[in-house]
């Protein structure tokens, strides 16, 4: 860690350790490229390598993380009777192949691997008995499980390959092999140990509940919308679950949306009290409907030609624009109170209704603009914090 305080540009650095291993996280600031950043860390590792225990298992390693490609959805597809090997079969060929191709989505991670493969459990007594080694096994594994092309033909304009498909695929295919030849008599694997079905990794796995499963964590792509492209995954998975064996089940247990949907609908119920408790306060003020009407009516036509505004601009709703908008309530009725008083002056001094709202604009117009773009600076700052939004 000393080490790597001397690397510039260093924001904050944390450390946790536990039994047999220790993390180390860095965070940079914004203004410093993360491929420098990612030289020089590896660098300082370089130069304390020679401090370390000699006898670590694994050199220290380095991986760069951006907060921005943390998983937006997670499922697990597992079931009760169907072995691991189908299910990984399943989803690393079609379930991840699908989803990698959904608009929005940059990568499906697989965990809890399960690919099949044929397992030989030889019995040492039976091997002694026969004089055949583990290498005689594995030679005669070599030789008969192969899949090459075992001649060429020819012709005037076209070369063709001639393939023997000698590969062995399940257990039963690789029981009779035969390993060795004994007093005239074939030495079959089968003969020799336990040859069963399995998977290519036993010590790893993940589990859904108490059931192994085959998890799958989806990264969106940079500037997609979370919420747009969870509802394009969710969207596809009736027609992937219908090519899944019926044995087979796929559940989500990770939503990152559901999270943003509940943050964006607070923020839109904070905006609807805060419309219904400022007509509220302006009709007991005003004690009048129609003079209360009037303010209110600015609130609506206000947040509809922000909405528009941003709809061809191709923004979208997030929580740091409904705050803006919850907080813009209170500017407009400030000035649409303003305004009206200054046009009922205006009235009362004799002037028809058109001829006063004429008047009383034009008169307190750049007053307002004033007043509007004053509290609007207050903000300013605001464009120009550093960090992260969020």
């Amino acid at each position: 860690e000393r080490q790597f305080t001397t690397i510039a540009g260093v924001d904050s650095m944390s450390s946790t350790s536990y039994l047999g291993n220790s993390n180390i996280t860095i965070q940079f600031t914004l203004d410093r490229s993360i491929d420098g950043a990612a030289q020089d860390v590896q660098t300082a590792i370089a130069s304390v390598l020679r401090k370390l225990p000699p006898n670590m298992p694994t050199p220290p390693t380095l991986r760069k993380v951006n907060p921005a490609d943390q998983p937006i959805l997670a499922m697990a597809i597992y079931s009760e009777t169907l072995p691991l090997s189908t299910m990984d079969a399943f989803g690393e060929e079609v379930l991840a192949q699908r989803i990698s191709q959904i608009n929005g989505v940059a990568q499906v991670n697989v965990f809890g691997q399960a690919k099949y493969a044929v397992r030989a459990q030889l019995d040492p007594n039976l091997l002694a008995s026969r004089n055949i080694s583990i290498d005689d096994v594995a030679d005669a594994l070599g030789k008969h499980n192969v899949n090459l092309p075992t001649g060429i033909l020819w012709g005037q304009h076209w070369a063709y390959t001639v393939e023997a498909n000698g590969q062995l695929n399940t257990a039963d295919q690789y029981r009779p092999l035969i390993v060795a030849y004994r007093n005239g008599s074939p030495v079959r694997l089968g003969e020799l140990g336990r040859v069963i079905d399995s998977i290519q990794n036993d010590k790893n796995g993940s589990w859904y509940g108490s059931i192994p499963s085959i998890q799958f964590s989806i990264q969106r792509q940079p500037g997609a919308n979370t919420v747009e492209v969870v509802d394009n995954i969710k969207a596809a998975l009736p027609a992937l679950r219908e090519q899944m064996p019926p044995a087979m089940k796929l559940d989500i247990f990770y939503d990152r949306s559901t999270s943003v949907r509940e943050s964006v609908n607070d923020v839109k119920l904070t905006l609807v009290l805060t419309v219904v408790l400022v007509v509220g306060v302006i009709f007991v003020f005003l004690g009048n409907a129609s003079a209360t009407l009037i303010p209110s009516m600015a609130l609506p036509m206000s947040i509809i030609g922000t909405f528009a505004a941003m709809y061809l601009l191709g923004y979208t709703l997030d929580n740091l624009s409904l705050m803006a908008l919850t907080l813009s309530v209170g500017f407009v009725v400030d000035d649409a109170i303003v305004m009206l008083e200054n046009i009922v002056r205006h009235m009362e001094m004799g002037k028809a209704r058109l001829v006063a709202a004429l008047e009383g604009s034009r008169e307190i117009g750049f007053t307002i603009l004033s007043m509007t773009l004053s509290l609007a600076a207050v903000f300013i700052p605001v464009l120009f914090m550093s960090g992260i939004m969020g």
